[in-house]
């Protein structure tokens, strides 16, 4: 347990870049933190961090250390989440990594559902797709990714994957809500709002519109599904959302239309996890709970 306690000390400082900003949230000294640095830098004969002006980084020895620490610590996450489901507590902890168009209603819900089973099981939510949900795997910051784009790494296992259309959103009193369906050309008449090149839903607009050569030139782009909603909202721009996410949206004064392209185009909702990595009990149960819900999509 000591030796676990100072892995978590190393990885909050590795992850802050900083033994002070490490040191108040693990509610530490930011002296006492440094001995524990020096000491096991001491009895590994190599130096862990780098310290540089204003804070630290990993040195190559400390990226090696960090990510065995990593692992061990997932899986001792595990092994005690095992342990209380034998004992009958169902406590636990879930770390998801998501899509936005995951976060407003989807998730939500099925984390209340779960908690109404399992009270005591926590959940710890990031807002990240593509790269960054990979980057969180990888470094075991989540134990899933829920994501809009196929993550294309050796280390990944797909849990299961939902064919997703996208739909155009807009305001209500929007003309283009006079038709069924909406086609590339049709959203082009009208002012973009899009998410940044980090959302899959904004990568796979551009895919498409590139096959029709045409460019996309937002008029207003953000990271914030937000300020991108209600912004639609109180204007005659179009936005873009996947479907699992249009069940909201009416709340902002919006409503969605199906985006009409290929159907060979259409991308997925995927879930993730570390191949070989034996989820946490908690964890693996909320998969089948949310495949479960995702199939009556």
């Amino acid at each position: 347990m000591q030796n676990l306690r100072v892995y978590r000390y190393i990885d909050k400082i590795s992850r802050t870049g900083s033994i002070r900003q490490a040191a108040e949230q693990l509610a530490i000294t930011p002296s006492a933190l440094n001995r524990r640095v020096i000491a096991l830098e001491q009895e590994l004969g190599v130096k862990i961090f780098e310290r540089l002006g204003r804070g630290v980084r990993l040195s190559t020895a400390g990226e090696l250390l960090v990510d065995a620490m990593r692992k061990h610590l997932a899986e001792t996450d595990a092994l005690k989440s095992r342990i209380a489901d034998l004992s009958g507590l169902r406590r636990g902890h879930v770390s998801v990594a998501c899509s936005q168009a995951v976060l407003p209603h989807f998730l939500p819900d099925q984390i209340e559902q779960f908690q109404s089973q399992f009270p005591q099981v926590t959940f710890n939510v990031l807002n990240k797709d593509g790269e960054d949900a990979a980057d969180a795997l990888l470094n075991y910051s989540t134990d899933l990714a829920i994501v809009f784009d196929p993550l294309r790494h050796s280390e990944f296992q797909s849990a299961f994957a939902l064919p997703q259309q996208i739909h155009a959103i807009m305001s209500a009193r929007h003309p283009l809500t006079k038709k069924q369906e909406v086609s590339l050309g049709d959203c082009l008449g009208y002012p973009l709002a899009l998410p940044t090149m980090n959302y899959g839903v904004r990568r796979t607009i551009e895919n498409l519109y590139g096959n029709l050569s045409s460019r996309v030139t937002p008029d207003v782009e953000a990271d914030s599904y937000v300020l991108l909603q209600h912004y639609v909202a109180r204007s005659l721009a179009i936005g873009f959302e996947l479907q699992i996410g249009i069940p909201l949206i009416e709340s902002y004064g919006l409503t969605s239309r199906p985006l009409k392209y290929p159907k060979a185009a259409f991308g997925s909702l995927y879930i993730y996890h570390l191949k070989g990595h034996a989820l946490p009990v908690a964890a693996a149960r909320f998969v089948q709970q949310i495949v479960e819900a995702l199939l009556k999509f």
